[in-house]
């Protein structure tokens, strides 16, 4: 049987680790978190990103998390504590489910995005997106 979309969304909700701007933001704070953007390039153009976050488009986010891809990103450690982020949630939750199937134990998401931590007050900057995307430049 077929659901929406919005379900899907709030059934994956119900078995990750949900975080508030305002955590997501003393986490990273902290050094200890790998901040991911899952949007696609031009919503970071648009909309601006957060400061030292990596950048692994929502299209290839496993195929760079999954050690066995020919894909992986270094930057990407099953045991390293990552948080994902995207425009409101939605994405980066489904996302959140996708990396513990993948194996990652310490990973959560923004709930409310990118949205919401705009809304908080939480800082945003409009940079080279380039300059932070996870490529083949960034990893050796």
């Amino acid at each position: 049987m077929a659901c929406a979309v919005a379900e899907m969304v709030a059934e994956a909700k119900t078995g990750i680790e949900n975080l508030s701007p305002d955590r997501a933001f003393a986490e990273l704070e902290s050094g200890e978190a790998l901040l991911v953007d899952i949007r696609e390039p031009e919503e970071r153009s648009a909309s601006g990103i957060i400061s030292g976050s990596h950048h692994a488009p929502r299209g290839m986010l496993e195929f760079y998390a999954d050690p066995s891809s020919p894909y992986h990103r270094d930057v990407f450690d099953p045991n390293r504590r990552i948080i994902l982020y995207c425009a409101s949630g939605g994405r980066s939750a489904l996302a959140t489910k996708s990396m513990t199937e993948l194996g990652y134990e310490n990973v959560a998401h923004v709930d409310g995005g990118l949205n919401l931590w705009k809304e908080s007050g939480l800082p945003v900057f409009r940079e080279d997106v380039v300059n932070t995307a996870i490529n083949s430049n960034d990893v050796d």
